[in-house]
């Protein structure tokens, strides 16, 4: 049998069996002792019914020719001893005992050879009980013989010469007791070998068949469990909810769609990731390839060049060098944002004293570009519940990327608007627009709209932007149509004084 054979015979359904034998071995001896103390029960109430009369006849046979006692006062043991002699001819289990009121044993010819385990005085309860019904319900009565046990009994009451008492009856003595005993061990052994060998046969039968059928669904999930470690990502158990144990197949069946959603997830970051080491490569190699033209250039025609020609490849070096550096940067940035190192720390912040900082860090770069770059709504002061940093860097980004999508001439504005409990960031451009079909995938990372265009795509800018939204549990959305401009709005709560 091969490993995998053998997992599929789990320890389970070896407890199972041994659970199901130890329950019909305990259920088998609770059989055989509740037969035979039912049986034992049985057999005396029914000798009991049969001789509920007995004491009434000896009364009524042997104390109308003479008396139970002599004229001295005692007891007239001939008397009893010719009973006992006639009695037990018929049944030599039975004891006669002679009470007075009170229960105590005045005689018997059994007690009368001497036993050191009787006892001289018997409850009359059952006596009592047992003549108010007149033996049709089963009592015990005290064995006079043996202190502490219970026998079946007759009884009736007496009244000679003045003096009132009980013929008691032990039906079943210690003779019959002895026998009783001796019948009682063989039946059981009987009842033992014969109700062990017919519990192993019904066991062996019943037990297959329920623990196949328990097992039947565990084995359907267990082959599918297998198929699906097996390479079958696809294997799941069907109709969970008519399993026996439904909540295991559904746990089963979100685990692996949860394991295959996982798997797409990181099959997706995984190809992103080659396309940014693609797309960053590409950009990486760009200002290289640059860097070290000119500064071989410079090395190899220093000598030839002019002093102009020296101070243009120098300054064509050092805007490539800052080209690397802000890649390098928005590389880190982003990582660092992808993987969940950054914690925004909030709190209340002139939203209008940033903007008009940022206006005025980026006026001499659009006035470059013949760009007019406004912010709408001044005079108001909003105040809004942020990270002033990070909300500092996507306004930089946003409008960064404005000014290089808008032509010459064209306009670039942000502007603030108080909108109930948020502030409504909005920063429009009159620039070359995003086609409808690209618009959903510009937060992408690295994802360049206009390919043919000779700028740069729009980079990690746009995605370290959306991971700030959602830092801020906010989201930004973008109005565009191509050759008319683009508007991107994003809301942040408003600061209450």
């Amino acid at each position: 049998m091969s490993q995998k054979e053998k997992t599929l015979t789990p320890k389970l359904i070896k407890k199972l069996w041994l659970a199901f034998i130890l329950l019909v071995l305990l259920m088998g001896s609770s059989y055989i002792f509740i037969t035979g103390y039912f049986a034992n029960k049985y057999s005396q109430e029914t000798t009991q019914r049969l001789n509920a009369d007995v004491a009434h006849h000896v009364i009524a046979e042997k104390f109308k020719d003479a008396s139970p006692f002599l004229e001295d006062g005692s007891v007239n043991k001939p008397l009893f001893g010719d009973l006992m002699h006639d009695m037990m001819a018929v049944n030599q289990s039975i004891e006669v005992y002679l009470l007075n009121e009170t229960g105590e044993v005045l005689y018997s010819v059994v007690l009368d050879h001497g036993d050191k385990s009787s006892t001289k005085s018997v409850s009359l309860t059952p006596i009592e009980f047992f003549i108010k019904n007149k033996g049709e319900r089963f009592v015990l009565g005290d064995d006079p013989r043996n202190i502490g046990e219970q026998k079946i009994f007759s009884a009736a009451p007496y009244s000679v010469d003045g003096r009132e008492g009980y013929v008691y009856i032990v039906l079943a003595g210690k003779k019959f007791q002895e026998v009783s005993d001796n019948l009682l061990n063989q039946y059981f052994t009987k009842l033992g070998i014969g109700a062990t060998l017919l519990t192993m046969l019904f066991s062996l039968v019943i037990g297959l068949l329920a623990i196949w059928f328990l097992t039947k669904n565990l084995r359907l999930i267990t082959k599918t469990v297998r198929k699906f470690h097996d390479g079958d990502l696809q294997a799941r158990i069907s109709n969970p909810e008519n399993s026996d144990i439904e909540v295991f197949a559904n746990s089963f069946n979100e685990m692996a769609d949860s394991i295959v959603g996982n798997m797409d997830k990181m099959q997706s970051v995984d190809l992103l990731r080659r396309e940014l080491i693609a797309n960053v490569s590409h950009d990486l190699r760009t200002p290289l390839a640059i860097l070290k033209g000119y500064i071989e250039t410079l090395q190899i025609k220093n000598d030839s060049l002019t002093e102009e020609q020296k101070q243009e490849y120098l300054q064509i070096t050092h805007d490539n060098v800052d080209k690397l550096s802000n890649l390098i940067n928005q590389l880190f940035e982003y990582s660092k944002l992808e993987a969940e190192q950054v914690t925004p720390v909030k709190e209340p912040f002139s939203i209008t004293e940033l903007s008009h900082d940022l206006i005025a860090k980026f006026r001499v770069l659009a006035e470059q570009k013949q760009i007019d770059l406004q912010l709408d709504n001044p005079e108001e002061n909003c105040l809004v519940f942020a990270d002033v940093s990070l909300v500092e860097r996507a306004l930089q980004n946003l409008i960064e990327n404005a000014l290089k999508y808008t032509q010459a001439n064209g306009k670039v504005t942000l502007s603030l608007q108080k909108k109930g409990k948020n502030v409504e960031i909005n920063i429009t451009d009159t620039g070359t627009g995003i086609p409808v079909n690209e618009q959903p995938f510009i937060f992408d990372r690295y994802k360049q709209v206009d390919k043919s265009a000779k700028k740069q795509g729009y980079g990690l800018g746009l995605a370290i932007v959306k991971k700030i939204m959602d830092l801020h549990d906010t989201t930004i959305t973008v109005l565009s149509r191509p050759k008319e401009g683009s508007s991107f709005i994003f809301h942040l709560p408003a600061y209450q004084v």
